[in-house]
């Protein structure tokens, strides 16, 4: 699952990557390079929740097949676009097979470890994401600058067909084949939008994660328009911010095991390491005051770290309140109120990048995480206050 997370990414960072050439050849605006990165999560959004529910009752193997081969051709028929219209077609494509790759991943962390091993399994299968944005530029920049921007897309769908035959045969295992839950008495009742319970885990998902998609979507942007680097520059030092995020993914994942394991009650563990990632996100709104372009960078991949803190402490409180049978469900909540939070935002950013008003940008894009965490600690504050740990899983 690390593999298909990581695959995932490449082919959703391409256009990031080469955004300030395709935009050149394609007369695109920075504004309707944010549309077009809206209309990505919008369905990005609407599908991880449903490929959830279809993974719940599809299971792994038949799921992840679908998913990975629908999302394959979405990303190949990049190499076709033109303008505006085509480029938002293939990106909504591309949003909606996406949605299985936290879902898929999800569940298979909680169908396969221990309690005591699963924030650190949640770990490894979403830093495919942060490790797929890290090798996009080592790999695709070489293929950009011999073959030019359409042919790199067509090299993300030969990856995705290489995954499919791969897990053709590793999905056989048992436990990704054949798992079923063990159930005791009635079946606990899925996360319902009704509960404020689901709400809190959307701000504290979504807008936690908001630095991820800033630094992800407009990095290149800035370095290009406000920094005068050229693509070739830029495809040589992008992999820097996303290191961040693989690294955070292993040490946060590593702080709530290691708080679980210790005996701290899981909601005093969630409080404790997102309210640090929030006071850790604010040095983002400081990047357009500095000069050199390692600090720059330097700070992108710190907010990439820091947003994780966000990430897997909030999975960790999702899965702690509902069921593991629904881990499918709970992960494309989680990543789809994301792709929300990108739908809502880009757009805006792209706007303000285009009047060049970029420290309105990154003040907006650090101050989101504190948002997420209020609201979330706001809802869940009766737990809060009793440092409640046994919260029974919702039966009703």
């Amino acid at each position: 699952m690390l593999f298909v997370s990581l695959i995932s990414y490449i082919d959703r960072n391409t256009l990031a990557l080469l955004i300030p050439t395709i935009m050149k050849e394609t007369h695109l605006s920075a504004e309707q390079y944010g549309f077009i990165v809206s209309a990505f999560s919008i369905a990005y959004m609407i599908s991880n929740p449903l490929w959830g529910g279809l993974l719940d009752r599809l299971g792994l193997r038949i799921g992840m097949m679908l998913a990975v081969a629908f999302w394959t051709a979405a990303s190949m028929s990049h190499a076709l676009a033109a303008g505006f219209l085509s480029f938002a077609i293939a990106r909504t494509a591309l949003g909606l097979g996406e949605g299985a790759t936290f879902p898929g991943g999800l569940r298979a962390v909680m169908q396969t470890l221990r309690p005591t091993e699963q924030a650190r399994g949640i770990a490894v299968a979403y830093s495919g994401g942060s490790l797929g944005a890290i090798v996009t530029p080592i790999i695709v920049t070489p293929i950009f600058l011999k073959w030019g921007w359409r042919p790199a897309f067509l090299f993300t769908g030969a990856i995705g067909l290489a995954w499919l035959v791969l897990w053709f045969f590793v999905s056989r295992r048992a436990d990704v084949r054949d798992w079923k839950p063990l159930r005791k008495g009635p079946s606990p009742a899925a996360p319902r939008f009704t509960d404020q319970r689901v709400w809190s885990f959307v701000l504290a998902y979504g807008l936690g994660a908001t630095p991820l998609g800033f630094v992800m979507y407009a990095a290149a942007i800035y370095l290009n328009q406000a920094m005068g680097k050229d693509q070739a520059f830029i495809g040589k030092v992008l992999w820097i911010p996303p290191l961040g995020w693989e690294v955070g993914y292993f040490f946060w994942g590593w702080m709530v095991d290691r708080m679980t394991a210790a005996g701290i009650p899981k909601m005093t563990t969630v409080r404790r390491l997102m309210l640090s990632a929030v006071f850790l996100s604010l040095p983002l709104a400081a990047v357009p005051w500095m000069g050199p372009t390692w600090l720059v960078l330097l700070e992108m991949f710190f907010a990439m770290f820091v947003i994780v803190g966000f990430v897997v402490p909030s999975v960790a409180y999702a899965t702690h309140v509902y069921a593991a049978e629904h881990s499918g469900l709970i992960a494309g909540i989680g990543a789809g109120s994301y792709g929300a939070i990108v739908a809502l935002t880009m757009p805006l950013f792209g706007r303000l990048f285009d009047v060049r008003r970029y420290d309105a940008a990154f003040a907006i894009a650090a101050l989101m995480p504190a948002v997420g965490y209020a609201g979330w600690a706001w809802i869940n504050r009766g737990m809060l206050a009793s440092s409640v740990d046994s919260v029974p899983r919702d039966r009703k």
